[in-house]
């Protein structure tokens, strides 16, 4: 199916993004951090001004949210919302486990996302009513219905491990039939193409996860706060199934 202008337009950014991340990788670059105490690099503030500067150039009445370089026009109908690198710490380390990730939103809902990792060999990208792939390959979310069959990703566990649902989550890992914890894009592209069926995740934000909201909803899934609500920029944990899990994980860990 052919894809959206939009698509098109962060398949384009993402592109560029890539050719950026390949040239910085394995640098030893110097690293700075921020005032969360989150390390950034020259790749990623260079990555997201080629992101910034070609969505700019085609749509300059939309809003974006960027990482590195930061906020315009937020009230705009349409918003981008960019994480040039999520994993900066993989990256510097210098293993695969980072991507860029490219989601847009129309009136408050996430529409297309862009999730990109050049190292580790996965382009995953969806729009809702239209389909999701990996690498070219249409993606759909697994038929798995019962916890006690069930795979399940985690990720940011030392957040949920202070939380208050730390107990209900230990008696639901009791009863999976597997618990990994794939972290940052991977659990996500495993979501979508059928190979895990559930992830839960604290501590993150739609710069981290816009773009895999999109993905995961476009290959059938359905993609939560962890309580249950519709994420929004505002939102940090991640309840991600292949829908038919949904309820019962929600109610296993809010018991």
């Amino acid at each position: 199916m052919p894809h959206s202008e939009f698509l098109a337009t962060a398949l384009e950014a993402a592109r560029a993004a890539d050719d950026v991340v390949r040239h910085y990788y394995q640098r030893n670059l110097r690293i700075t951090i921020k005032a969360d105490k989150s390390p950034v690099t020259e790749a990623d503030v260079e990555t997201e001004k080629a992101i910034r500067s070609l969505l700019a150039a085609k749509y300059p009445a939309h809003g974006f949210h960027g990482e590195e370089t930061g906020t315009a026009a937020l009230d705009a109908d349409y918003v981008w919302f960019v994480d040039p690198i999520d994993g900066t710490k993989a990256f510097v380390r210098e293993y695969p486990m980072f991507s860029t990730q490219i989601a847009l939103m129309h009136q408050g809902r996430l529409i297309v996302g862009v999730s990109s990792a050049p190292v580790y060999g996965e382009l995953a990208y969806g729009e809702i009513g239209v389909g999701a792939w990996l690498n070219e390959q249409p993606l759909r979310v697994s038929s798995i219905d019962t916890i006690e069959n069930a795979a399940l990703s985690t990720g940011n566990l030392k957040s949920l491990a202070t939380g208050p649902r730390w107990p209900a989550f230990g008696q639901l890992v009791g009863r999976l039939s597997r618990i990994r914890g794939y972290g940052d894009f991977l659990h996500y592209h495993l979501l979508a193409s059928g190979r895990i069926d559930a992830v839960v995740e604290s501590d993150v934000n739609i710069l981290d996860v816009g773009a895999c909201a999109v993905i995961v909803e476009a290959a059938g899934g359905r993609f939560t706060d962890l309580e249950g609500r519709s994420f929004t920029p505002r939102s940090t944990g991640v309840l991600a199934t292949n829908g038919r899990l949904h309820q019962a994980i929600y109610d296993a860990i809010h018991c």
